[in-house]
């Protein structure tokens, strides 16, 4: 049986690290074949106290802390990585939780050499109990706030561009080399675009299965997502071949938004377009936060939606937009 270190970047993590924890000790995989590795960016929040209660309660879990003095999320999976023991390299968050089968589903998927990198589904949970908290959960998994994105929906085995955490041989890493630390969001995307180059497959099984916690707050949930936006275009200037149709609506709406405000102050004609395309816009979210509030009984969401989602799509698309305008002044400095 090959041994499964499990890796995870954290970062005053103390809510959800123990949950975590306890969700790893409750795997089918035996517990003598795994051990965790959690690269911490010098939490100040308690989270490193809270490791030593669950070492403490569950010693039969192997559970290392490594200092991760960048407090980034590449090079905390890196500096993991140079601490763990295993043949096989499991990615996990301090913000989720995976289903008991979870490790023993992805090393299966990968001997039986599905994948180069396999990975699995996401449960979008909220991240507090407070109604925008469910409104951001179900944003985070709507096909209106994430597109076609395979691993928040798919019902069958496929391949694809990328996955959730992942698990792979350590022998990949020699391969196509390490995270890249220079990219501080997209990491996992950055990776799997250079397994992709080099000959490689990523494969996603819905069997793989792990609930994530989404962000609890609007103000959270726009630095989130801003810095996707900024650090995407980053990664697209290396690889612009992976751009998907998803990832060019955000800072086109925005674009438009923006092209269409500054228009209407010299004729009418555009105050009118803006006006629709927003009447437009907002109608579309009106109806998916009423369907989403009656297939959950929660009428909340038909307000939280018209929040949270067009504060993914402006802060997506602005933080894209910045990093085209910052990376162009930066040349021409």
């Amino acid at each position: 049986m090959p041994k499964v270190s499990v890796i995870v970047p954290c970062f005053n993590e103390r809510r959800t690290i123990r949950l975590l924890l306890e969700s790893i000790h409750r795997q089918t995989f035996p517990l003598s074949a795994l051990e965790v590795v959690i690269s911490d960016g010098m939490s100040t929040d308690g989270t490193r106290a809270e490791i030593a209660k669950f070492q403490a309660d569950f010693p039969d879990l192997d559970v290392r802390v490594v200092d991760n003095a960048l407090r980034t999320i590449p090079s905390g999976l890196n500096r993991a990585i140079e601490a763990a023991r295993g043949s096989i390299l499991l990615r996990l968050d301090a913000h989720s939780k995976p289903h008991p089968d979870y490790i023993a589903n992805s090393i299966k998927a990968l001997e039986d050499g599905h994948g180069d990198n396999v990975g699995g589904v996401w449960e979008i949970h909220p991240g507090a109990d407070t109604w925008m908290a469910r409104a951001i959960a179900v944003a985070a998994a709507h096909p209106l706030g994430v597109g076609d994105a395979l691993y928040r929906r798919a019902r069958r085995a496929t391949v694809a561009d990328t996955v959730p955490f992942g698990a792979f041989k350590r022998e990949l890493i020699e391969r196509v080399g390490w995270f890249d630390e220079t990219l501080l969001t997209n990491e996992d995307y950055e990776f799997n675009a250079r397994i992709r180059k080099a000959g490689g497959r990523i494969w996603l099984d819905p069997s793989i299965r792990s609930i994530y916690f989404a962000r609890s707050t609007l103000l959270e949930l726009a630095q989130q997502y801003w810095r996707y936006g900024y650090w995407k275009w980053r990664m697209l200037r290396r690889y612009p071949e992976t751009l998907r149709w998803r990832q060019a609506l955000p800072p086109s709406f925005v674009l438009s938004l923006l092209s269409l405000a500054v228009l209407s102050f010299f004729a009418p004609f555009f105050r009118l377009v803006l006006l629709g395309e927003l009447v437009l816009y907002f109608l579309i979210l009106f109806f998916a936060g009423f369907r989403a509030a009656w297939q959950k009984n929660d009428l909340s969401l038909a307000v939280g939606l018209i929040w949270a989602i067009p504060v993914m799509h402006i802060s997506w698309g602005c933080g894209f937009l910045w990093s085209i305008l910052s990376s162009g002044s930066a040349k021409n400095g």
